[in-house]
């Protein structure tokens, strides 16, 4: 008989198998998810065996998966809500190797739960032979708090030339002047030029700006480490992550970010008010950044819209922090983006490793 649970939390968990979270994250952050509707993934389980693992989905949607006995997902439970505060079981199916097989479903309805409410899964339980008592005990096993989202280390190294040590041994990192970015909406936009329709901004005075490359020479390799709009010469008192306005880090996890995303390999910088004839890109972007020696290329604008200002992502596709470097009074005095060749060695230890992390 199940009468004690342990609990444990994480980000969702895709295609991964296995007896524990592929990325843990800590109660407290997941009640902050949990209140912001926001996915996430809860954990149950009895002397170290995964149970069951619960996925909060949008629009107050569950989906409950319960194990076989060597900790793999044997059956998938999704619930829809009805009413006020109910979920409804409606559709129940084994997954079988490489197969899923729905089977009948009984219009089973349980309370919605309240963060924490877990034993309100426990029923389900008996669809894996568990026979959960009448009440169950839930004991919280989930991981600490850590040292939250990424934070902003070294970016000023990235931009000092000299020879640095990469896992792929010795290399050179030198500067490169990618020109003259023109600004006059007063809003600076980082986006894959591909896709531009939700770009990443920051407000900035028009005018035109500097844009600097960070480059690491490996013979034969050049990679793009970081590039850099500087918009005042004053060096930055203090970092911030470039957010959206919908986007809060009290609900990222441990070293996690909110980035650029790069679906071709890409990142530009351009004003918000720039458009992006996809017709071209082939021709007056990615061929030339194909180039071995051509890490960077300029749109010149047109009599209507400012230039635009493209480079190669570092490591490919992925997404990428975008960091905000204030002066002492709170102005932008640059703006970076940093494609994460060189992690702090604490970040090396967090799940997942170096090199993109989106969210």
């Amino acid at each position: 008989m199940i009468d004690g649970l342990d609990v444990s939390y994480g980000d969702m968990w895709g295609s991964h198998e296995g007896p524990d979270h592929p990325d843990p994250i800590p109660r407290a952050l997941a009640a902050r998810r949990h209140a912001a509707g926001m996915p996430y993934a809860v954990l149950l389980s009895s002397r170290e065996r995964p149970l069951a693992m619960a996925e909060r989905w949008p629009r107050g949607m569950w989906r409950v998966y319960l194990f076989d006995d060597a900790a793999r997902r044997a059956r998938m439970i999704d619930f829809k809500p009805i009413g006020t505060g109910m979920l409804l079981a409606h559709r129940n199916t084994r997954l079988t190797e490489g197969d899923t097989e729905p089977t009948a479903v009984e219009k089973i309805a349980c309370p919605a739960p309240e963060f924490g409410d877990w034993q309100v899964f426990a029923p389900f339980l008996a669809q894996q032979g568990h026979e959960p008592a009448t009440t169950v005990v839930l004991n919280d096993v989930s991981v600490d708090e850590g040292a939250g989202p990424l934070r902003a280390t070294d970016i000023e190294h990235l931009f000092i030339p000299g020879a640095r040590d990469t896992p792929d041994g010795s290399a050179v990192l030198a500067l490169g002047d990618a020109g003259l970015l023109r600004i006059t909406s007063g809003r600076l936009a980082v986006s894959d030029p591909g896709w531009v329709s939700n770009p990443r901004t920051v407000a900035v005075p028009p005018g035109e700006y500097p844009v600097t490359l960070s480059l690491l020479r490996r013979t034969p390799w050049l990679t793009v480490a970081a590039a850099k709009v500087t918009l005042l010469d004053t060096p930055p008192h203090v970092w911030e992550m470039a957010l959206r306005p919908d986007e809060d880090p009290e609900l990222l996890g441990e070293g996690q970010f909110y980035g650029v995303g790069v679906d071709t390999g890409t990142v530009a910088f351009m004003d918000a008010t720039r458009t992006v004839d996809e017709e071209r890109l082939d021709e007056e972007v990615f061929l030339p950044l194909s180039l071995a020696d051509r890490p960077s290329v300029e749109l010149p604008g047109t009599q209507t819209e400012p230039n635009l200002i493209a480079f190669r992502a570092g490591w490919g596709d992925g997404s990428y922090p975008v960091w905000i470097g204030r002066t002492e009074d709170g102005q932008a005095g640059c703006v970076v983006v940093d494609f994460r060749l060189f992690p702090p060695d604490e970040e090396k230890q967090l799940p997942g490793g170096t090199g993109p992390a989106p969210v």
